[in-house]
């Protein structure tokens, strides 16, 4: 077992979170920023993740292969990713590397220096193109577009080879003097770690004094967008969604199962029907993002050309049954029973702790205790999924953004979808 999360607030304005774990030996650290590609503007569109790239070139005292060699030296796992609202680098180490370990990192965050900007240029731009030729990953990007347009959240996290290939050095700092401040940062850490210690750390940063965060308020809702890519693919690789609830919605559980129950498992209602029991495609499933003022419900699938009308009519159906017929309780049952599964294994994990409580500050989310989030899952009835499902679905035509060869067969399979949705 755990002990409860602390939190603390140094003098500078960092928040600090810990879960000690008795009897591991490990650290999971993570140095969150409130900053993501929601915060640029089209001009900038990609440099949050750039920056991130950056955090890694160096520092006044280490260089690129000083901060990997004395990292990979304590034997630690380390990473670092971009989201729309986010920014974190993180590492996992033995517990007795937690001092050089922060220091390090905390170096790393706040005092790069940006050395070797042009080969890190061509690292993010090839990795732009290896996006580009990946379009399983690629469609969830089109998905966002089609449903919040050409806005900050609609646009892709990765950024626009055209502003990686001109943004300048001293534009990067000026971004990360902004962004990368007291108010806007989060200590997180999980597993064998003193709180106290860890609060001292933090103390010892001085990040600057940049204005922060102002969110730019999600776009209005859109409904029947359609986004295509043309590209010769063996697969139509495709997306459809609608707008949803926002991470702080109390409902967050009840989309959790809803989301086991449509597509979140291998015996889900469209997993079943169209690859288990017709063997129309490989990977079919759903997924809920979530922000801080809005989110998206999502269907996706990959199916060659001969299946997509069929495929398209399926997901249809099934969701147009969920609406009209509602969830048995032996189903919801055994989806609330996975979603909890999900969330025990996953507290297994130091990282998985840390991310949670990590968030939970950097958001302003209440952190709740295994056993409440369980009690949370438990109490989602029928009625609450009928509620919700008619939400996100009835009367409503969905998004949807496809990559693969013929688009004019798509969009007859759009429709062969709305029509069976609003049979």
């Amino acid at each position: 077992m755990s002990e409860a999360a602390l939190v603390t607030e140094t003098p500078s304005g960092i928040r600090v979170v810990s879960e000690a774990v008795p009897a591991v030996r490990s650290v999971a650290l993570g140095m969150w920023i409130r900053t993501g590609s929601r915060d640029e503007d089209v001009a900038e569109a990609g440099v949050s993740h750039f920056l991130e790239h950056l955090l890694f070139k160096g520092t006044p005292n280490h260089s690129a292969i000083e901060i990997s060699e004395t990292l990979d030296g304590m034997g630690a796992y380390f990473n670092a990713f971009t989201g729309k609202e986010v920014t974190s680098l993180h590492a996992r180490f033995l517990d007795n590397h937690l001092d050089d370990a922060f220091g390090l990192l905390g170096e790393m965050l706040l005092e790069s220096t940006f050395p070797d900007i042009d080969s890190e240029r061509q690292v993010v731009i090839e990795e732009i193109a290896m996006y580009d030729d990946e379009p399983a990953s690629k469609v969830h990007d089109l998905l966002s577009k089609a449903v919040f347009g050409d806005s900050p959240i609609g646009r892709p996290i990765i950024g626009r080879a055209e502003v990686i290939s001109s943004i300048s050095v001293d534009d990067i700092r000026a971004y990360h003097a902004d962004k990368y401040t007291a108010p806007n940062i989060v200590i997180s850490a999980a597993g064998s770690v003193d709180h106290d210690r860890l609060v001292e750390l933090a103390a010892s940063l001085t990040p600057g004094a940049g204005s922060g965060n102002e969110i730019e308020t999600a776009p209005p809702a859109r409904s029947g967008q359609t986004v295509f890519e043309s590209k010769e693919t063996e697969q139509f690789h495709v997306c459809f969604g609608t707008p949803s609830i926002s991470r702080s919605d109390e409902r967050r559980f009840a989309l959790a199962v809803l989301d086991s129950l449509l597509g979140g498992s291998s015996s889900s209602r469209l997993f079943r029907e169209i690859r288990e029991e017709r063997g129309l495609a490989y990977s079919v499933g759903t997924y809920a993002e979530q922000l801080t003022d809005t989110g998206v419900f999502a269907i996706h699938t990959g199916t060659r050309t001969e299946n997509i009308e069929l495929v398209c009519e399926l997901i249809g159906k099934e969701v147009n049954k969920l609406l009209d017929a509602g969830v048995p309780e032996e189903e919801l049952e055994r989806a609330r029973e996975h979603v909890k599964g999900r969330l025990v294994l996953s507290e297994e994990s130091n990282a998985a702790r840390m991310n949670r409580i990590g968030r939970a500050v950097l958001h302003d989310m209440p952190i709740l205790s295994l056993d409440e989030m369980l009690a949370r899952v438990d109490a989602v009835t029928g009625s609450d999924i009928d509620q919700l499902a008619s939400e996100l679905f009835s009367g409503r035509v969905l998004d949807a953004a496809a990559i693969g060869p013929d688009e004019e067969r798509f969009r007859s399979a759009v429709d062969e979808l709305q029509g069976a949705l609003s049979a």
